[in-house]
């Protein structure tokens, strides 16, 4: 299966492209001497045409070909390593048209039609093992633009870069499968960290529970797994902090599979194994924003209505529940809502946790369409119409940031419709989300993480 769906990826970028392409694995850096290394992870747009992760390897795509240029293993390092596959071996299992080694890459100066593109910060940078000529260098860069990058990116990059878009933004089943298989170890790891958390004495022993089920299957964490009872900072990775029976505990933890293809979940719960009364009232209007974006899933559906829907269901929570006052579609256009629910409603899920986002906006927003400078926009990752294939994250949250509640030009903005003294009340939630890994199918949409605990009754049995 493998084999033949790399192939069918491969014929199909040569659809889009008539240029040769090359993409590189990228290797493994140094944690401060040479020997002693960090984990591997490939580089995405590799694996997504080479199917497995290939240390310090290139491929050459064109005309639906692909050529493996890596090394054989190094006499001697069987003693280190053990026995490595060959590169004769490696090509077999890939479906590879040829191999060499990749000294015979490296010397060549690469006519001006190949198009390459840089990998992730993680990987390490061609430029530095010699893949690229110096003079290939303005044309060998990321499209995110949060790093120091040429500010007109070439236009050839660009195709390079709408053509994987093109290609990873729908998922073949092979990844559907991959997906799957993260999810069941993912579920896995929430129920674990569940039903150890009422001896829990901290935070790391959760987190314990969570990432030992997924190394026990044999994949790893697709990010650094969140597991805290301050669920306001939303990418807390800090876990010495004191499990209160009053607390809630937010664990947003995902498996990636060898391959690197990522789950994605989020879960809060009670540390007590019950809900408190204002616990259950906010817990029940951030479900029933996920319940219906989720609901409302379905091929050409913008995601942007999607998050706004989900803004709208938590503004008509807050109000009934006091918090805020007013009618809740002039909150949501006044972002109000955003006091609470900063961020957007998800993102793309594929071969990394938030797919293809090394390529900037390109993946996540549709052609001539920028991010918003509003206060309850600016955050939305994904800003296009949804096709069948793709997967999506929906994660819509409340929490009690500080840095936001406090804002002195928030209070001003915000005085006359917030009602700070009934937001006292919930002092005993600092945090909640809600997250599910979506497929957008012919007709409508699947959870992909169903059967993970999700409602109050679901959640209290398991704790």
């Amino acid at each position: 299966m493998l084999v033949q769906t790399l192939k069918t990826r491969r014929q199909t970028l040569a659809k889009l492209l008539d240029r040769p392409v090359i993409l590189w694995s990228g290797d493994r850096p140094s944690r401060n001497f040479p020997a002693n290394k960090y984990p591997y992870r490939a580089s995405s747009h590799f694996l997504y045409f080479a199917g497995i992760p290939i240390p310090n390897a290139a491929i050459h795509l064109h005309q639906g070909k692909l050529t493996l240029f890596v090394d054989n293993p190094r006499a001697g390092s069987a003693l280190w390593h053990g026995e490595s596959p060959t590169r004769e071996t490696i090509a077999e299992t890939i479906g590879a048209d040829a191999a060499y080694p990749l000294s015979e890459l490296l010397p060549i100066e690469f006519p001006s039609d190949i198009l390459v593109l840089k990998p992730s910060v993680w990987a390490t940078d061609a430029l530095t093992v010699g893949l690229i000529d110096k003079m290939r260098e303005e044309q060998c860069y990321s499209l995110d633009r949060s790093v120091n990058t040429p500010d007109s990116p070439d236009e050839d990059d660009i195709a390079l870069a709408n053509a994987i878009v093109m290609l990873r933004s729908q998922h073949d089943d092979y990844a559907l499968s991959e997906m799957r298989n993260a999810v069941e170890i993912t579920k896995q790891a929430h129920i674990a960290g569940m039903k150890v958390t009422k001896t829990a004495k901290t935070e790391a022993h959760i987190r314990a529970a969570m990432e030992a089920v997924i190394i026990a299957n044999d994949m790893t964490t697709a990010y650094n797994s969140i597991v805290t009872v301050h669920g306001e900072v939303l990418h807390n990775e800090h876990y010495h902090h004191a499990i209160e029976p009053t607390d809630l505990v937010l664990a947003d933890v995902g498996a990636e599979t060898q391959n690197g293809w990522a789950a994605d979940v989020t879960r809060t719960w009670s540390a007590s194994g019950k809900f408190s009364s204002t616990q259950r009232d906010l817990y029940n209007v951030v479900l029933a924003a996920h319940d219906a974006a989720i609901e409302a899933i379905k091929p050409g559906v913008e995601y942007q209505d999607l998050h706004l829907l989900a803004c709208q269901k938590l503004a008509e929570g807050f109000v009934d529940l006091g918090i805020l006052k007013g009618n809740p579609e002039d909150l949501v256009n006044m972002d109000a809502h955003a006091l609470f629910f900063p961020h957007g409603v998800g993102h793309l899920l594929g071969l990394d946790v938030h797919d293809m986002e090394d390529l900037g906006d390109r993946a996540g927003y549709a052609a001539g369409r920028e991010r918003s400078d509003r206060f309850g926009l600016g955050f939305l990752r994904l800003n296009r119409p949804l096709l069948d294939g793709m997967v999506v994250t929906i994660e819509p949250g409340f929490y009690q940031v500080p840095a936001i509640l406090n804002n002195v030009k928030n209070r001003e903005k915000y005085r006359d419709v917030v009602n700070w003294d009934r937001l006292e009340q919930f002092n005993d939630v600092r945090g909640i989300r809600i997250e599910d890994d979506v497929l957008v199918t012919t007709t409508g949409s699947e959870i992909l993480t169903q059967g993970i605990p999700v409602t109050i009754e679901q959640l209290e049995s398991q704790t």
